[in-house]
């Protein structure tokens, strides 16, 4: 049978999601806690990779298993075994067809920013920083030209392995909650570190380094080069996966 588990996580004490010889990533450590309940080796597939220290409000995976078991074994049993920095939320019996990545259409991301002049300390490792005040209203006007399908190489790390850089962003919207700066961010799929790259550019219109057109720019030129730094990953959290309602999935809504 086949188990689709929704799936909460601090990135801070992992090096991303993916399986490494290590064993210091959420996947492996999913794994081990899952195959003790299942008795059995289990092999989960996830909707998305996440970096090093990138948080998960829902991930969403499946695996396949012959153990039978209640779908509370696979929610409470996990999370006796897991640590405390990882959590079941949910579980869901799913027919072999779903696929976790395959049979997504959509994926939302946040990013949390505190705009201030000192760092933080309760909220480090959680959440971005920076210290000079931003133009919210710049920014705001500068993501609009991000909006639709693009070509996004100019925001894609030289490692990604997707096969084309061609995505539709649905939203990437911008407002600020006292002295934190949030920015959702929903599209069909993203490019490797896509999402903190185009957090880097609109920080550099928010401080005044360019205009809000000059994101237009850096987009159409499709250069890597010409984009800032990649941003920080302490603010970054997969916030939703996004599937038909047919699969009946327990999910977070926007």
């Amino acid at each position: 049978m086949r188990v689709a588990l929704g799936v909460e996580y601090d990135g801070r004490p992992y090096c991303g999601w993916q399986s490494q010889a290590d064993g210091q990533t959420v996947q492996d450590t999913m794994q081990a806690a899952l195959s003790q309940i299942a008795g059995a080796p289990i092999s989960v597939i996830a909707a998305g990779r996440t970096d090093t220290g990138v948080h998960a409000l829902e991930q969403v995976i499946h695996f396949d298993t012959q153990a039978d078991r209640p779908l509370t074994a696979w929610v409470r049993g996990a999370n006796a075994l897991l640590p405390d920095s990882i959590a079941v939320r949910w579980a869901h019996l799913v027919p072999e067809e779903f696929h976790a990545r395959f049979s997504a259409h959509g994926r939302s991301y946040r990013y949390l920013l505190i705009n201030r002049p000192v760092r933080p300390a309760i909220q480090a490792g959680k959440a971005g920083w920076f210290h000079t005040p931003l133009d919210l209203g710049a920014m705001q006007a500068a993501a609009q030209c991000l909006l639709g399908e693009h070509d996004f190489s100019a925001f894609r790390a030289s490692q990604c392995q997707a096969k084309s850089p061609v995505k539709t962003l649905n939203k990437l919207d911008i407002y600020r909650s006292g002295e934190m700066l949030v920015f959702d961010v929903s599209a069909n799929a993203f490019l490797h570190h896509m999402v903190r790259n185009l957090v880097g550019c609109l920080v550099y219109v928010g401080k005044g380094k360019y205009p809000p057109e000059w994101l237009a720019g850096v987009l159409e030129s499709r250069e890597r080069r010409l984009a800032a730094p990649t941003f920080s990953p302490d603010g970054l959290y997969l916030r939703r996966i996004q599937y038909d309602a047919k699969w009946g999935l327990p999910q977070n809504q926007d």
